[in-house]
């Protein structure tokens, strides 16, 4: 008999059908005569209660059978009388096809705490709460292929290993295979790169936007999705040295042509959760953030306040309250200053504009002032900036410029500077980051916990 997943079983078949479910054991309870096993098999965060008649089964068997063991059983689907569910499983065969020693097994029926979760990631899987956090991140990425092939947008694969750092802030993994206990050096003592793999220098990317940014000058609409690695040491609850970045590029849009894609694509994202993902966000609701479900339909049913960077830094001066750092023109927005913006002035996401040059990257076009750039970044409740983008410099001499002004050596940059000198064009692009989504759609606390084997300074476990 073909297997059914317990999302079809639950959803679709028949009472007085018989059935065949595989999966985990979540609880066993019981007496000498009936015992009641909960089973998940990952496909929701539901389980079927699966009913045995202790008499009939072998007494081995039904002690090898014991929380994270894996199991395949047949029977009937038949009303449940208990509280919790609508059917259950009167099991009439069983097959072990995994014990789980109870002494050892480190799920067992009681609190875990997430700090204990990161160092078993690889059984985390096999909890709710990360369950419900992995399926949604499913749905989440699923959702965003389709809303870009919905609206004509090409997917483009960008590189991982590149020549040049996006960001200009020199934070990247180097990628060689030279010896490291023997590294060749030139005539000045520098590192002599012509014998490595490239025959250059060479990272882990920092971002596709500059790669994205080549393909929306021919293809016109293109987004990456792909992992990207900053070499930070960063240890908080919002950095990752791994992780996955949407980064839609896009010919002839403007800055408000930008900001309105940014809107309409994460509500998009948070309609499509709200929709699809409803048991695994209720769970989350319940058990993670009580005010989870109030948050995203929060989001969807507000516009979004915009405004510039130097509005903002004025609120923020007249704000009476303490920060833990400095607010002032010229520097850059700490997430106490971003929350206070959408939680408590505004009280609705915020996108702001035209941020100092000085604290923006190099590829962002100028305003006519000399002193702003258009930059944005969208700004939600709980998290922060959530988006950042801009529209690009298409001028060729004033990117020169900015490259140069900020001391980029200009040879790495060569064939970005080309599409400025043949036909160049206004476009625009921003970046999304997946795992700050995840955190933003489960309510989770820890950007670590979003990701199935987090990469963080001195942890690249698993």
């Amino acid at each position: 008999m073909k297997r059914i997943k317990i999302k079809e079983l639950l959803s679709s078949s028949p009472v007085g059908s018989d059935v065949t479910v595989k999966g985990w054991v979540r609880t066993k309870r019981g007496n000498k005569n009936i015992a009641f096993i909960a089973l998940n098999d990952g496909s929701t965060i539901n389980n079927i209660q699966v009913v045995v008649d202790i008499p009939d089964f072998d007494e081995n068997l039904l002690k090898d059978i014991s929380i994270g063991a894996c199991i395949c059983v047949k029977g009937k689907l038949v009303e449940s009388h208990g509280q919790g569910q609508a059917v259950e499983l009167n099991a009439k065969e069983i097959f072990l096809y995994g014990k789980a020693d109870a002494d050892t097994y480190p799920l067992q029926k009681k609190g875990h705490s997430m700090e204990f979760m990161r160092e078993i990631a690889h059984l985390r899987f096999r909890t709710n709460t990360f369950g419900a956090v992995f399926r949604i991140r499913h749905a989440m990425a699923f959702a965003i292929h389709k809303y870009f092939n919905d609206k004509g947008f090409f997917y483009l694969h960008t590189p991982i290993i590149t020549g040049s750092d996006t960001e200009g802030a020199g934070e990247m993994f180097h990628v060689t295979t030279m010896d490291l206990n023997n590294i060749p050096k030139g005539e000045n003592k520098t590192v002599d790169y012509s014998t490595d793999f490239f025959g250059k220098e060479t990272n882990l990317t920092v971002s596709g936007q500059l790669e994205g940014e080549l393909g929306a000058m021919a293809l016109g609409d293109i987004y990456t999705f792909g992992p990207t690695f900053r070499a930070e040491n960063s240890n908080t609850p919002r950095h990752l040295a791994e992780f996955w970045m949407i980064e839609p590029e896009m010919a002839f849009y403007d800055i408000r042509d930008n900001m309105d894609l940014a809107e309409d694509f994460l509500k998009y994202l948070i309609r499509y959760a709200l929709d699809n993902c409803k048991e695994d966000l209720e769970f989350l609701n319940s058990m993670i953030d009580k005010n989870l479900l109030e948050r995203l339909n929060f989001v969807i049913s507000n516009e979004f306040v915009r405004l510039s960077y130097t509005e903002a830094v004025d609120i923020l001066t007249a704000a009476d309250r303490k920060w833990d750092y400095p607010v002032g023109w010229g520097r850059d927005l700490q997430a106490e200053h971003e929350r206070y913006l959408v939680e408590q002035h505004f009280k609705r996401p915020v996108i702001l504009t035209d941020y100092p040059k000085e604290i923006k990257a190099f590829y962002m076009k100028q305003n006519d002032d000399g002193k702003t750039v258009k930059a944005m970044d969208v700004l939600f409740p709980g998290i922060g900036e959530i988006i950042g983008g801009s529209q690009r410099e298409e001028i060729y001499e004033k990117l020169l410029a900015r490259i140069r002004e900020m001391k980029l050596k200009e040879q790495d940059y060569w064939w970005y500077l080309e599409t400025r000198k043949y036909g160049t064009a206004p476009h625009s692009g921003f970046g999304l980051g997946f795992e700050r989504l995840i955190l933003f759609i489960t309510g989770m606390s820890n950007i670590r916990d979003v990701i199935p084997f987090p990469r963080t300074p001195k942890n690249a476990e698993f």
